[in-house]
């Protein structure tokens, strides 16, 4: 089932139990989705361009969330909090802090990795090995820990 398919499901399905929040995500996504496809010129985009476009929707509210949170405005909070919850349900499975350490190393050593200064080289080549499995930022600090250890 492509996420389109699971998209149209579940808004059927929210519409069926009147749930706006969870239509209003679900609508944006799709939206989203579309217009990407558009812009792109295609009929129908890959996994990986979903995952992308899935992502930014995520980073887009988690980086509102902070915002809201120095703001304290608890009201938009809850709303972005609970946006993301259901945007998580259709990413991919998020990788263990365990398992992102792991890749992280495997990717240092790939590159042969020795310090700070390759910091891009490593984030370049771990990218799309966890894409849509973890936060860029959890990513960004554990290779600067690594690479620091090193």
């Amino acid at each position: 089932m492509t996420l389109l398919e699971k998209l149209n499901q579940d808004m059927k399905q929210a519409m069926k139990n009147k749930d706006k929040d969870t239509l209003s995500v679900i609508r944006m996504v799709k939206a989203s989705l579309q217009n990407e496809a558009i812009k792109l010129g295609k009929e129908s985009l890959s996994e990986d361009e979903e995952i992308t476009i899935l992502s930014r929707e995520v980073k887009q509210r988690k980086d509102s969330l902070q915002e809201f949170k120095s703001a304290e405005r608890e009201d938009l909070v809850q709303k972005l909090e609970n946006e993301i919850n259901i945007l998580q349900e259709y990413m991919p499975k998020q990788l263990t802090d365990e398992e992102l350490e792991a890749v992280v190393q495997s990717t240092i050593l790939e590159v042969n990795a020795t310090s700070k200064k390759d910091m891009g080289k490593v984030m370049s080549a771990i990218m799309p090995k966890v894409k849509g499995k973890a936060d860029g930022s959890q990513i960004n600090k554990l290779v600067q820990k690594q690479l620091s250890n090193e």
